[in-house]
């Protein structure tokens, strides 16, 4: 299908992106284009004016810096698959991109442009909520952190404001003994998931599980952090029974959307199964 008719701007500057987005009637941003083209061509999103970053300098940083991983608004999916401290140090990264699409879309897809989406079917954002990441939004009065835990409240509805722009994650370095991994079931290689499970986790010197981090995708009108979850593996001795118990918590957490993808109760079933999976794959990972 034929996109509906916009006017198109390709700033130099992050000041002039804001400026343009604070005087042109309702603008949209782009980055890779990769999620906002295809509702244009279905028609689902309909702007007046398309603001894209895509030649803004700066805005390509993937670097461990500070204590964070630093995530610029225009690093694509590729380069995090091409990253050695992405594959050394954030495996559930690398498990994320990895199952995005295919490699075409890959080229250009951005992260943060996933996350501002707001698509609770789209993978990264259960990652980014078992990783605990922040976001940072940069508007006319300056740049502000925003907990990815309080960035998502609907379908396609996030903190972001109109006249800003998602211009960083950050996720916080790894402890000593953390793992992490993301599982998806997928009708077809590329395909948006059925459900997903996102689970990032570190071991004590006794163990136990320290702390955790369980995320979930396209389970619900929202991407899901499932605390109960979170909370029945923290603290405990990672056996078999914890496993099971903290993988029906994350079922229970669901609110799936019955579809052609499956019922509501597959897809909870689902949920429990490669919530359990995830778990097992991050422990392995960080040596338990």
């Amino acid at each position: 299908m034929i996109p509906p008719q916009f006017d198109y701007h390709a700033p130099g500057t992050l000041d002039e992106a804001l400026g343009l987005l604070g005087s042109l009637d309702d603008p949209k941003v782009m980055s890779g284009g990769q999620s906002l083209l295809p509702m244009l061509k279905l028609r689902l999103a309909s702007p007046a004016n398309i603001v894209d970053i895509g030649r803004i300098p700066g805005l390509d940083t993937l670097a461990e810096e500070d204590g964070f991983l630093r995530i610029g608004a225009l690093v694509t999916e590729t380069q995090l698959e091409q990253s050695a401290v992405v594959a050394e140090r954030y495996p559930i990264l690398l498990d994320t991109a990895k199952v995005i699409a295919d490699p075409l879309v890959r080229n250009r897809a951005t992260i943060c442009g996933n996350i501002a989406h707001g698509d609770p079917a789209n993978d990264h954002p259960a990652t980014m909520l078992a990783l605990g990441a922040q976001v940072v939004a940069t508007g006319p009065d300056g740049a502000r952190t925003i907990d990815v835990g309080e960035f998502f409240f609907g379908l396609f509805m996030t903190a972001l404001g109109e006249d800003e722009i998602l211009t960083e994650i950050r996720i916080p370095a790894p402890a000593a003994g953390s793992g992490g991994a993301y599982v998806k079931l997928e009708r077809k290689v590329g395909d948006y998931a059925v459900a997903g499970s996102a689970v990032q986790l570190s071991l004590a010197d006794d163990g136990t599980v320290a702390s955790a981090g369980i995320g979930l995708t396209n389970l619900g009108i929202a991407p899901i952090r499932a605390s109960a979850a979170e909370e029945a593996l923290t603290g405990q001795a990672p056996t078999d029974d914890t496993i099971a118990a903290a993988a029906q918590a994350a079922a229970d957490a669901t609110e799936p959307i019955p579809d052609r993808r499956g019922s509501i109760e597959y897809k909870q079933n689902m949920a429990r199964v490669l919530t359990a999976r995830a778990i097992r794959k991050a422990l392995a990972r960080a040596g338990g």
